[in-house]
């Protein structure tokens, strides 16, 4: 079975687990094995691709977002799943057919009346300022109902151009922090940085330029600084035009890592220079006196995309390890350090967000089991940095892990659950695993199973009923 990470060619992305479900289902009184904790009380909100009219040529990142909700209420636990309907959906329902091909453009034979915008949000879902957002890198956020799930429309929130979807939200002020890149059109090395007030009310907005144009999924938060990482993983409107892949891998411009402070502006950002790599995800980052520490999940050559000089992909360097980068701001240096924290490797790293930005204990990711010899993400890691040790729950062989979603109980850091919807290879279904957080290894407390599959998507959270 393919691992969750890798894109196959079509028409194998619409197979397996990669397929789009077609049903929006409302299911209550779910079978649960194990006992379900009766003081988890909230909502798991997750998003992926789920194309409305699948078409071989277009990109698993592209295809139509779908949010999945599984409720969790007094040891019960019910299910709903539904579209997003972005205006892209919206002009493809009504033709019956799909109408864009993948990272933008209306296909040659689209009508007239159809609308340009190819967003999707597909990618995260989070809960900011009394709203439900669903997101996706190259457009605005787009509001959800939190029970129904209707689309309710890209939100107001006073802003224009790409809109990350990992926004950070700082959890002593609850202020929302995000950035866009493409921010002068698709293709160019223009940045912007924002902050939403815990309201969500725009506080800030302004642009920058990156050294080059680059597909940035992720960025980085602490207490004092922001940092934006411009990663060989390029953008190229040459190639486009030429039928070439937009994003490609140059790994000889090197990796670029914008270090800005909270409280300044564009023009104090500092560029710190390092060998290249991509990451996908920021697990986390805080200060330590003079330095900067940034944990990420660092490829040596990124997957899913091919290398700008034709030359082949090499499998081995496309493996995820947990990464230290750091940053001496005291130093007269322009480089930082990168250095492996687990062997382990994996994707998708969480923390109890109510340490984001600042030194955190604990960590979860879907891992990659190497007894397996595979690249499956068939089970979930537990670091603990006070321990120096990790503890995992491995999965049965081609069963497949999505993100692990922290949930607190208490106050202390680590107190709670971890939530994963989990692929069962061999019957072809979805469940819901339920951790204690802090104890992997003994297995799922609770196991809930779903009406229906859903399929290999991105990301999640869970949203408290005393939101």
């Amino acid at each position: 079975m393919p691992s969750a990470l890798d894109i196959p060619e079509a028409p194998l992305f619409l197979s397996g687990n990669y397929a789009p479900v077609m049903r929006e289902i409302s299911a209550r009184n779910l079978v649960i094995r194990g006992e379900l904790p009766r003081d988890l009380n909230g909502t798991l909100y997750r998003n992926g691709p789920n194309p409305h009219f699948p078409a071989p040529d277009s990109h698993w990142f592209t295809g139509d977002g779908m949010i999945h909700a599984i409720v969790l209420s007094d040891g019960k636990a019910s299910y709903r799943n539904r579209w997003v309907r972005t205006p892209k959906w919206i002009a493809e329902d009504k033709a019956g057919r799909s109408l864009f091909h993948g990272f933008g453009g209306r296909r040659a034979d689209a009508p007239d009346w159809a609308t340009g915008d190819s967003g999707v949000a597909n990618t995260n879902i989070v809960w900011h300022g009394g709203q439900l957002l669903a997101l996706e890198e190259a457009h605005q956020p787009t509001a959800i109902a939190p029970e129904s799930l209707e689309t309710r429309g890209y939100a107001r929130l006073g802003l224009h151009g790409p809109f990350t979807a990992h926004p950070k939200i700082d959890p002593v002020t609850g202020e929302m922090l995000f950035f866009g890149y493409n921010a002068a059109g698709p293709l160019t090395p223009a940045m912007s940085f924002g902050v939403l007030g815990a309201g969500g009310v725009l506080r800030r907005h302004e642009r920058f330029e990156a050294p080059y144009a680059s597909m940035v999924h992720d960025f980085i938060v602490t207490e004092h600084h922001v940092l934006f990482p411009i990663l060989p993983l390029t953008g190229s409107m040459e190639r486009a035009r030429s039928g070439r892949p937009p994003y490609a891998w140059e790994p000889d411009k090197g990796a670029f890592i914008g270090v800005m402070p909270r409280e300044g502006g564009a023009a104090d950002i500092k560029w710190y220079q390092g060998e290249a790599c991509y990451a996908f995800h920021v697990m986390n980052a805080w200060e330590e006196e003079e330095r900067i520490v940034a944990e990420v999940m660092a490829f040596e050559e990124p997957p899913l995309f091919p290398h700008a000089d034709g030359t082949p992909e090499n499998p081995e360097k496309q493996c995820a390890r947990l990464t230290r980068w750091t940053f001496d701001l005291a130093a007269e240096t322009s480089h930082f350090t990168q250095s492996v924290v687990e062997d382990i490797s994996g994707e998708f790293p969480r923390i109890d967000d109510r340490r984001a930005g600042l030194r955190n204990r604990h960590g979860w990711y879907a891992g990659t089991n190497p007894a397996n010899g595979g690249d499956d993400l068939n089970g979930i890691v537990h670091l603990d940095a006070n321990a120096a040790r990790h503890n995992v729950h491995w999965l049965p062989d081609g069963d497949v892990t999505s993100e692990p979603v922290f949930a607190a109980r208490g106050e202390r850091e680590g107190d709670g659950w971890v939530l994963a919807v989990v692929w069962r290879a061999r019957s072809g279904t979805s469940e819901l695993l339920i951790f204690e957080a802090t104890d992997i290894e003994k297995g799922p407390v609770a196991a809930v199973e779903l009406p229906q599959r859903v399929p290999f998507g991105f990301h999640g959270n869970f949203v408290p009923e005393s939101r």
